[in-house]
């Protein structure tokens, strides 16, 4: 099929939930998206941080065939080679946290959190940050801020507050004895890339422990080495009890996962399931997944990278940039306009970027992307950037 009958083909197809592109990508490879006529892209968006070991890696492509001629599927009632190798892999990723469920996407893995730690409290209500996104399925979109995600939907959950991220004393005086967890972002994704402070972490770690509440620490988005920690959190050394992840965990097959520490309880037969949580699939994925980005040192690759990027991001003169801010390859170019524009301009010019909000250019680049191609990248986003383009209005 040629583009034009791809995109016809979805267009008369899809449920309408997504705003289509008029691009036919069929390929990947590295840091790179090709369309049907082969043209070549740069992708900064890896699918929403999803491709952080890049597109096409060869290891995991080998550890879904040798499986796919294994064994697919099995549900974890029955124990598994892959699974428990797995659970030992991504356990020992954050000590302390020494139990893990295996679902199937960032939102699952949200849910799941929320049902154990009312569970696990006795309590019924929640934390979370404004600007914060968690997902959009009920739990995880009543924790979700953004009012255009919201409408049309409520009544959401009861029992969920938000107040101002990055804000200790307001944290503090939102959290009682009726509260059964926080839920927070390390750098906020989808909210425009902010990075929370030391100091909020530390606080919301010790306000949940003096009033016997959960902290919820989510990394779907910067988990897995995206900021140069394995994750983000381990940046300001604390340890949540719940920590929701999934996007590349196992190298773009989907895969969620909640990993669970001590004072998470009653999680008992019946409590929660999932039908194709931890399939013998998805986990040799993620044990080859995991196994590239210790040997690679994806995390380290990012750090360096990220620090790389975003001094040559910063020193762009340019009146329309108001802000450049992220942590690693997580990393938001805040304008003075409309992003939509600018975003189009970039794909016109083969590099594929996403908004984070009205405002903000969110890149979140495969962590292999080269050192030339990143100055490929500003070399297109210093022509782009520099120039007033119209925004619609």
């Amino acid at each position: 099929m040629n583009a034009q009958q791809i995109i016809d083909i979805e267009n008369r197809h899809t449920s309408g939930v997504y705003a289509k592109q008029t691009l036919a990508i069929v390929r990947g490879q590295g840091a790179s998206l090709f369309d049907v006529e082969g043209n070549e892209y740069l992708d900064c968006s890896s699918g929403h941080g999803v491709a952080n070991l890049g597109h096409g890696n060869p290891k995991v492509a080998e550890a879904l065939y040798k499986q796919a001629n294994t064994l697919i599927t099995l549900f974890e009632s029955f124990p598994n080679d892959q699974r428990a190798m797995l659970m030992e892999k991504i356990t020992a990723l954050v000590p302390g946290l020494d139990r893990v469920f295996f679902c199937n996407s960032g939102a699952e893995s949200v849910e799941a959190a929320f049902k154990f730690a009312r569970i696990s409290t006795g309590r019924r209500n929640f934390i979370a940050a404004m600007r914060a996104f968690h997902g959009r399925t009920y739990g995880a979109l009543s924790a979700t801020f953004n009012k255009k995600y919201r409408e049309g939907f409520e009544p959401l959950l009861p029992g969920f507050t938000h107040v101002s991220y990055n804000n200790i004393e307001a944290l503090d005086k939102a959290v009682n004895e009726e509260t059964a967890a926080v839920i927070l972002e390390v750098i906020q994704g989808e909210g425009g890339l902010y990075p929370a402070t030391a100091e909020y972490i530390q606080a919301a770690r010790r306000i949940c422990d003096e009033r016997g509440v959960l902290l919820i620490i989510d990394e779907i988005q910067s988990g897995f080495g995206r900021t140069g920690k394995m994750f983000a959190i381990q940046h300001f050394g604390v340890t949540p009890d719940l920590l929701t992840c999934a996007k590349s965990l196992a190298g773009g097959v989907p895969m969620g996962a909640v990993l669970i520490g001590p004072k998470v309880k009653n999680l008992t037969p019946g409590v929660h399931g999932s039908t194709f949580g931890g399939n013998p699939l998805s986990c040799a994925a993620a044990n080859a997944a995991l196994d590239v980005m210790k040997e690679e040192d994806l995390p380290g690759q990012a750090g360096a990278k990220g620090a790389y990027l975003m001094e040559k991001l910063k020193a762009i003169q340019s009146p329309n940039i108001r802000e450049v801010r992220g942590l690693g390859l997580m990393i938001g170019i805040e304008m003075k306009q409309k992003v939509a524009p600018y975003i189009k301009t970039l794909q016109e010019k083969k590099v594929i970027a996403l908004n984070a909000g009205m405002t903000v250019i969110r890149l979140l680049p495969p962590l292999v992307i080269s050192y030339e191609q990143i100055d490929h990248l500003v070399e297109v986003l210093t022509e782009v950037l520099t120039q007033t383009v119209d925004d619609g209005q």
